[in-house]
């Protein structure tokens, strides 16, 4: 197994006296989709923030554990430096800027990266390849596009970072099942040209047809972890994240419903 560029150790986050994460530890190998699942409240977002060092925007902070990338510890290094470093994080609800154009949306997202100004139109060529949309709609103000077409930009802001890992929170929140599918498919075609994924997902099908290794969380510590094709086949999952009904325990439900007494009605 490759080295993992990605490493967070027994890491705990707290928002003042609230706990948001304990003793969590995760991996991603360098070159893999790695997913994190979990309801509303797990921490996963926070996993995220921590990682990127944006906790603070937030009144976080990690109370204990480490978090290092290709060996570098990012525990002290600003979110600038965490850019620089090659980790971008796309944020949950997109958050382009409404009143730029798309174009300068992109712009943006390239004044942390390194190198100069071929690298920044290389990485322009890129975000178009994969988004024609943003092309097209290159001078047209972010806020006046679709959902669909924000969440784009959104992940095309941060790849003109030319980002090694890129942290994704949420990228079908709000989307209708064909655009989520569509990206998706994007995502997957970014890790194909090398980039790592830590990929937080509500829509745990999705997440765990992208990723190779997944971890479920649950109120803030790791409840379940390993292949994501054996914890797609686990029952728990499959009952508590993709929707799917323990048919025994329907079926014994369903015949002590037919035995019980039937209640008789009086008149008031």
């Amino acid at each position: 197994m490759a080295a993992a560029s990605l490493e967070v150790r027994a890491l705990s986050v707290g928002y003042g006296p609230v706990r948001a994460l304990r003793d969590v530890t995760v991996d991603v190998p360098e070159g893999a989709i790695v997913a994190v699942l979990g309801g509303n409240g797990a921490g996963k977002s926070t996993l995220l923030r921590a990682v990127s060092r944006t906790l603070g925007f937030q009144r976080g902070h990690v109370t204990s554990g480490s978090i290092s990338f290709d060996g570098r510890p990012l525990d002290r290094l600003s979110a600038a430096r965490i850019v620089a470093a090659g980790v971008v994080q796309v944020p949950e609800g997109r958050q382009v800027f409404a009143r730029m154009t798309v174009a300068d949306n992109l712009r943006a997202g390239a004044l942390g990266s390194a190198g100069g100004r071929r690298s920044s139109a290389e990485a322009l060529g890129r975000v178009h390849e994969l988004f024609p949309v943003l092309a097209d709609r290159a001078h047209q103000r972010a806020g006046l596009l679709s959902g669909g077409e924000q969440q784009m930009l959104a992940m095309g802001r941060a790849l003109m970072a030319r980002p090694r890992l890129l942290l994704l929170d949420e990228p079908s929140l709000g989307l209708a099942p064909l655009m989520a599918a569509r990206i998706a498919e994007t995502v997957q075609e970014i890790n194909a040209t090398g980039t790592s994924v830590l990929l937080v997902e509500q829509n745990a099908a999705i997440a765990l047809r992208l990723a190779s290794t997944a971890y479920v969380l649950d109120v803030g510590e790791v409840a379940l972890s390993g292949p994501a094709d054996e914890l797609a086949s686990s029952d728990e999952v499959r009952r508590r994240y993709l929707g799917v009904v323990d048919e025994d325990a329907a079926a014994d439900a369903s015949r002590a419903q037919a035995a019980a007494p039937t209640l008789r009605k009086w008149p008031a």
